[in-house]
């Protein structure tokens, strides 16, 4: 799991080797205390399968002794094991990959370079290799947007998709593997849509990817009314709110808006703003703490029969 988004040129990363709980205490501890635009947060099961590693990323060096008593009351003495080191910002994704297992959702499977033997004769595989975008397919809210996208292939195929703040692509990716058809994905980091291009080369999909630099939708490939059938906005709780209206607009009226980037005490808030952009709920899926929201156009979810 990954709590916040990846700082753009971190500087330094804090690595400590716990137990799991810890570790998971230890990621919601830091990814509240710190900038999520700052500060990376990721913590995984190591290949023995009992021992959990965490990471902690930051933009600028870290105050070394504040952040080992932070967590001192969670891991007691294993604080003064935890090592600060100073790190290639080229790297830092490469490193927070290395022991990660490939990620699978329905036919997508997203993975290394050093997994490509795990990829089946019928995966839609997605190799995603060290970037400084946010996105590699572990982190439970590109994980939850994959499973999003896997059940709506199963009631047909989209025309047009819309990825919203794409990071490394990963979701385009996979819309374009699937469908075969032209996909568009913005980012509003420049370093984030290089690094999408690159991957999108990677992977075969350069003729089914049109890439835009801009802020939400504001570029002429992504602000058209009621064009894409399915449009992904894998981002955070408050710009979620504050686009509302832009990314609502954008959505077909039989189309899906798949949001993600919440933590579960988000909800809340964020479907009421969209409540009143006349969207309602149609899926909901929860991930390591992180929810994926599937809206449709329409007041209401339809009951049950």
């Amino acid at each position: 799991m990954l709590e916040g988004l990846p700082p753009h040129r971190p500087t330094h990363v804090l690595r400590l080797l716990t137990d799991e709980g810890s570790a998971r205490a230890m990621t919601d501890l830091l990814g509240e205390m710190f900038d999520p635009t700052q500060t990376a947060v990721a913590a995984f099961e190591a290949e023995d399968g009992k021992t959990w590693r965490l990471e902690a990323y930051f933009a600028d060096a870290p105050d070394e002794a504040m952040i080992r008593d932070m967590i001192r009351p969670v891991v007691g003495n294993q604080a003064d094991a935890a090592s600060f080191e100073t790190i290639d910002q080229q790297d830092w994704v490469r490193a927070s990959l290395e022991g990660l297992k490939p990620v699978r959702a329905g036919r997508f499977l997203v993975h290394g370079s050093h997994d490509r033997d795990t990829v089946r004769v019928n995966d839609l595989a997605i190799e995603i290799e060290a970037a400084l975008a946010f996105g590699t397919g572990h982190h439970g809210t590109t994980l939850g947007c994959l499973k999003a996208l896997a059940r709506v292939l199963k009631r047909g195929r989209p025309a047009h998709v819309l990825d919203v703040g794409t990071g490394t692509g990963i979701l385009a990716f996979a819309a374009a593997k699937a469908l075969r058809r032209t996909v568009i994905a913005g980012d509003l980091d420049p370093e984030a849509v290089v690094t999408a291009i690159g991957n999108a080369r990677l992977n075969g999909l350069g003729p089914y990817l049109r890439l835009y630099q801009g802020p939400g939708v504001r570029h002429p490939l992504a602000d058209r009314k009621r064009r894409f059938d399915v449009v992904f906005a894998n981002i955070l709780a408050r710009p979620l709110k504050r686009l509302a209206p832009s990314l609502t607009a954008t959505v077909a009226d039989r189309g899906v808006l798949i949001l993600s980037g919440l933590i579960e005490r988000d909800v809340p808030g964020v479907l009421s703003t969209y409540r009143h952009r006349g969207f309602h709920l149609a899926e909901q899926g929860v991930i390591e703490g992180w929810a994926t929201l599937v809206l449709r156009r329409g007041g209401a979810a339809p009951r049950p029969r």
